[in-house]
This record gives C-alpha cells, structure tokens and sequence, in this order.
C-alpha cells in the first residue's frame, strides 16, 4: 500500500503531525511518499519517498491532507483529479472535513484493514465564456464567489435554461456545493446541507433586499451568471483560489462537475456528530 502526505507546515503541530504519521505508516508497512517541496522537513524519515506533486498523487493508493480546512480544499484539487481518496488530520482551527484529530493517529492503522468508509462529494465546476468561447474551467469542492472587491454592491442575473432565476442586487453571490454549505454559504446566511446529497446552492453576499433568499437547485441545473459593472473589476473566485476577473459582457457557467472526492471517513463519525461538536461549539 502507498500513502501520499499534503502537509501544511504553516499550521501548528503540522510538522509533529507529520513526522509522527510517517513513524506510524513506516511500521505497519505502508510505504510513504511526499513531494519533493517537503524533502527539507522530512529528511530525518529516511524511508519517505520523494518525487513530482502530480506523480507522486497519482501512483498512491491514499492522501493525507495534515492541517486545516484550507489545507484539505487544496489537496481535494490534486485528489479528485487522480481519483485518490483522500483523508484529512486536522491541525488547523476547525477542521470540519477532517476525519481524524492529533490524539487520534493511532486510527491510520484502519487504512492498513480497510476499516473505513469513502463518501463521494459532489464538485462543481465554474467555466468563464468570453466571446463564445470558453477562456478557463476551474472545479470547487466548497464554492464559487463572483463578487467585487471592497464590498461595491452589483446586479447580478443568474438563469438557467434560457431563464432568469434571480436577479440580485448584492455585494456578491455565493454558489456552494452541499459540502461547501458549512462554509462561506454558512456565514452568508444560508442553511446546512448533509453532505451526499446532490445539489447547488445559491446564497447572495449582503442583498440589497429583504426578500433575497438561499435557492436551491437539482445537481443537473446548468447555471449562467452575468453581472452589470461598467468596470472590469468583478472576479470570480474558486474555494479561496484562482481569483479571475470577470468582464461585463462575460458569462460565467456553473455546473456539477464530472468529478468527485473520495472524502475518507476513519473514525465513522456522523456528520451531524461533526456539525454540534465543531461548528456548535465555535459559535458558543
């Protein structure tokens, strides 16, 4: 068995973490891999096999993200292109899609029985069209931002099918995956999705109106999003990443995306379990 490690070395703990996960997979026989940007830090682990981010990620059997949420975003971008489940240690703040806690290494020994479960987290996908042709496609696990800076309200028209769904008059619009509900679309006012469930989420950033509600669309809606800034300063962001700029007369098209993220599940914890114990107890 091959295990790639996704450290996030800024994160407190992370390099324990790490050194600790790389004792531990060593000795139950699991070979351990990392990309050749860690090889500083992990020197002293004699056995870890160093290599290409994309090479490496794509010829092991399991991904490690250790940090936070951030940090599992990331590594969803590299795991989901190579069809790599992926499990999360968290050493950040919250850590909500982690499966495992510090305390808790001792559970990387189910990875040697299969002793977990995979959940299949729906992407989306954001494609920017500019003169009727498609210009760039990036894919979120969490969400996609269109909005501009320094809070500058907007209209923005969002259809579907030849039709206007909503137009929204705000600082910007949030389209979230169920897996992205616990976050920005969280903060933004919208409800908690499970998960495995199928669908986009549409929550406005800051509507200029009493009446601007979350909408919620089937999985298989192909979104079109227009805004009517007369500069060129609306961008488009993709979980946290890849801010685009977005002119005028540019569309921007959000769908379900062809692929998914093996989410691993070590410990058998519910999501509800996740909601009260980490998202409950921030907020009291």
């Amino acid at each position: 068995m091959k295990v790639v490690l996704y450290p996030n070395f800024s994160k407190k703990n992370a390099l324990a973490a790490t050194l600790r996960c790389c004792d531990i997979l060593n000795d139950l026989g699991i070979e351990v891999f990392a990309a050749e940007t860690y090889r500083e830090e992990l020197s002293a682990k004699t056995f870890v096999k160093f290599g290409a981010k994309k090479d490496t990620i794509g010829s092991c059997d399991v991904m490690i993200a250790i940090g936070g949420d951030g940090t599992i975003l990331k590594a969803s971008e590299y795991a989901s292109a190579y069809f790599t489940p992926l499990l999360g240690i968290n050493t950040g703040r919250l850590g909500f899609m982690a499966s495992m806690e510090l305390d808790e290494l001792e559970n990387l020994s189910k990875l040697k029985t299969g002793d977990y479960k995979i959940e299949k987290r729906m992407m989306i996908d954001a494609s920017l069209i500019r003169d009727e042709k498609v210009v760039m496609t990036h894919t979120a696990l969490n969400d996609v931002v269109v909005a501009r800076p320094y809070s500058k309200i907007t209209d923005f028209t969002v259809s579907t099918a030849g039709m206007v769904v909503s137009s929204i008059r705000a600082d910007g619009i949030i389209f979230a995956t169920p897996t992205g509900s616990t976050a920005y679309a969280l903060a933004a006012g919208g409800p908690i999705l499970e998960p495995e469930t199928e669908c986009i989420q549409l929550t406005p950033i800051c509507p200029h109106s009493l009446s601007a509600r979350t909408m919620v669309f089937t999985a298989s809606r192909i979104m079109e999003v227009r805004h009517s800034a007369s500069e060129d300063d609306v961008y488009f962001s993709v979980d946290g990443r890849a801010n685009c700029g977005m002119k005028r007369n540019d569309k921007l098209v959000i769908k379900r995306s062809a692929k998914k993220l093996m989410l691993i599940d070590i410990k058998g914890c519910s999501f509800f379990e996740a909601v009260n114990n980490k998202l409950m107890n921030t907020i009291k």
